[in-house]
């Protein structure tokens, strides 16, 4: 996508490209519906319709963003797998690609967000049961405080088995199992 600046309107922008600003608006609100940045959701969008690599100058001059802003942009695609920066380089500047199977890009996102869920709902969770179970077991603790903390407790076993369920799941996105009937033939 061969633009000035992707919020601009000028004459140099081919039918195609303009036709294509809708998607990759679209694409942004979606990212920043499950809290991506809206502006790299654009670049992802730009990214994911380019036939070739992408420099941070030519992402700089097509989102007219800074280069560090750019730079972080990258990085934050990157560590959600949406974006890939490949080995070989041009004229000695890094290359990057988008992902452009959204299969591919929704299991990399979410395995990634769902992990995180997971692992700080397990460890909070895995510290306030015990903790819980000894006050509702302590001889001093008053009943009704008692009864409080069994109710908390049967909530919370409510919540381990749905984030073992959730784990599961994780690993059947992770390893493609989900889609394993769902997925349409490429063809």
């Amino acid at each position: 996508m061969k633009q000035t600046a992707f919020g601009e309107d000028n004459g140099r922008i081919s039918p195609r490209e303009q036709l294509l600003r809708g998607v990759i608006d679209a694409i942004a609100q979606t990212m920043d519906l499950y809290g991506a940045n809206y502006s790299f959701g654009q670049l992802y969008g730009i990214m994911f319709f380019e036939d070739k690599p992408m420099t941070l100058e030519e992402m700089k001059q097509v989102m007219n963003m800074s280069k560090s802003n750019m730079s972080y942009g990258v990085r934050a695609l990157m560590s959600s797998r949406m974006v890939t920066k490949l080995e070989e380089k041009r004229e000695r500047k890094e290359l990057y690609v988008a992902e452009t199977d959204f299969f591919q890009a929704f299991r990399n996102f979410f395995t990634l967000k769902l992990q995180r869920e997971i692992d700080v709902m397990q460890e909070a969770v895995g510290l306030a049961v015990p903790e819980l179970q000894a006050l509702a077991d302590a001889e001093d603790t008053p009943e009704e405080e008692r009864e409080a903390c069994l109710r908390d407790l049967d909530k919370l076993k409510h919540a381990a088995e749905y984030y073992v369920w959730l784990q599961q799941f994780v690993l059947g996105l992770a390893e493609g199992a989900v889609f394993a009937s769902g997925l349409p033939d490429s063809e």
